[in-house]
């Protein structure tokens, strides 16, 4: 079953994404699945902030995101997830939302 959800988030779209990529923090966002497997960091451009992974050991699981700016220096965040509930879609971009608080804390 694929999932989608969007979501805004306070921190500028490069922070997001180097903390959605950052295989440290995986384990606190990513569905079970998707971290179990690992994965390489994804290459970012100017244009584009995109990432993708996907289990070998749960085929059928995979997750996308794509950030891109929004207005006062935001982010907005799209994941398309394939696996799981109906909810975990949106679950997962909360905790990833955590995630991205923790990380301007603590930088």
């Amino acid at each position: 079953m694929a999932t989608h959800a969007e979501r805004g988030m306070s921190a500028p779209p490069e922070v997001v994404f180097n903390t959605a990529t950052d295989p440290d923090r995986a384990s606190a966002w990513l569905p079970d699945p998707l971290r179990q497997d690992g994965g390489e960091r994804p290459q970012a451009t100017a244009e584009e902030l995109r990432a993708r992974w996907s289990s070998v050991s749960a085929p059928g699981w995979s997750a996308e995101i794509r950030v891109e700016a929004a207005d006062a220096g935001g982010a907005r965040v799209r994941l398309d997830l394939t696996g799981g509930d109906d909810g975990l879609a949106d679950e997962t971009l909360a905790n990833l939302a955590r995630e991205v608080a923790d990380n301007l804390t603590a930088g």
